[in-house]
């Protein structure tokens, strides 16, 4: 472990003060944070409230680990770390500032001491920074932005500004960025299917899809979020759609999967021969043949509709699988006509699909997919 870190920087003044920005390896930076998680300790009967880091999640940095092994990692915004002005110097080079870390001795207690790999506090960025700590041999730099010598408060305002300034990201947006990619993936299939799905004239869907998760201008009764249906779709083409598209972008093709696997992605098969279509055209015959069985409660989109809304869609995108396999056992097109004769066994009438019998939320959507399996008998 080195006991030195030399950072070239830029200063960046704004209203709260001067920081500094610049570059450095992702093992190096894990040598000098410590994680600073918020946590309340007892001191002679008093409530100490320490820390401003929300507590690590395990499956979240799991996640992330992950993806920064695949072949499109990136992490453009900065990881903002706070350092001890005891441990900084600022050293002016030909056209550069360069930004000296190093441990602190104090030269009369001890206790004072900083250890290297406590010069700094991470203030965002911690579940990013500490992924790469189990990853070996990995060459990946990050951005930074250092503040020096600021206390505990500051740190704490820095932390909430950046993290209340965000805005959730519309996860419709997210997926109709994927029609972007050149290269085939999962979610570029799935987004493809769902654009197609609401504009062929032909498809129950016609208009029912908010492509960006919001209301189309000068369309009317749309009723389920592009990112819905994505969702819906995904886990029947991938088990792992970003381990997937990693492998298309390294290999340009995909293993072929097993009957097992079929069971449980049915889509997948059509995806690995680039056959979008033949998923395109069995959600198009199972949902024709849903709304030729209740049409009424099809095309009703007003309050208490359930069949054409997120619970509704949730609950047949469940109940696909089932009557899928029970039409066939292999990967072929199953006519509308297959899965209408299943759907005529069910003992449902169009008025029972209402949120009064099937409420919002996850428990309405379970309770009609149990329905349906045991309406028709495909369970």
């Amino acid at each position: 472990m080195s006991e030195k870190l030399t950072v070239p920087v830029f200063p960046v003044r704004q209203n709260i003060g001067v920081f500094y920005t610049g570059v450095v390896a992702a093992t190096d930076l894990l040598e000098i944070c410590k994680f600073d998680f918020r946590r309340i300790q007892d001191r002679e009967g008093r409530k100490e409230f320490l820390g401003i880091q929300r507590e690590l999640k395990s499956n979240r940095i799991k996640e992330i680990a992950k993806y920064i092994t695949t072949s499109d990692a990136v992490f453009p915004t900065s990881i903002v770390i706070s350092v001890d002005e005891r441990c900084a110097a600022i050293v002016e080079r030909e056209g550069y500032l360069q930004l000296e870390l190093s441990a602190y001795s104090d030269p009369e207690d001890e206790r004072l001491n900083i250890p290297y790999e406590s010069i700094a506090s991470i203030i965002d960025g911690q579940h990013r920074l500490k992924s790469f700590e189990g990853l070996k041999n990995i060459v990946f730099d990050l951005p930074v932005s250092i503040f020096v010598g600021i206390d505990e408060a500051i740190e704490a305002t820095i932390f909430s500004t950046v993290n209340l300034a965000q805005t959730k990201v519309n996860r419709s947006l997210v997926y109709d960025l994927f029609s972007l990619d050149r290269k085939r993936s999962p979610e570029k299939t799935a987004h493809e299917i769902a654009v197609a799905l609401d504009s062929l004239p032909s498809s129950p869907f016609k208009d029912k899809i908010k492509r960006l998760g919001s209301a189309t201008e000068g369309r009317f009764g749309e009723t389920l979020s592009q990112a819905t249906v994505v969702k819906g779709i995904l886990p029947y083409i991938s088990k792992d759609p970003l381990m997937d598209r990693d492998i298309g972008k390294r290999l340009g093709f995909w293993p072929e999967g097993s009957e097992a696997d079929f069971k449980i992605r049915p889509f997948y098969v059509f995806f690995q021969q680039d056959k979008d279509e033949e998923i395109l055209a069995n959600l198009m015959n199972f949902f024709t043949a849903v709304s030729s069985r209740w049409p009424n409660a099809w095309i009703r989109t007003g309050h208490g509709a359930v069949l054409n809304k997120t619970n509704g869609y949730n609950a047949l995108m469940r109940f696909f699988k089932k009557a899928y396999f029970h039409s066939t056992s292999q990967p072929e097109v199953v006519s509308k006509g297959r899965f209408l004769s299943i759907l005529k066994n069910s003992s449902l009438t169009d008025e029972d699909f209402s949120t009064d019998r099937y409420p919002p939320g996850s428990s309405g959507a379970s309770k009609l997919y149990k329905e349906l399996v045991e309406t028709t008998g495909v369970g």
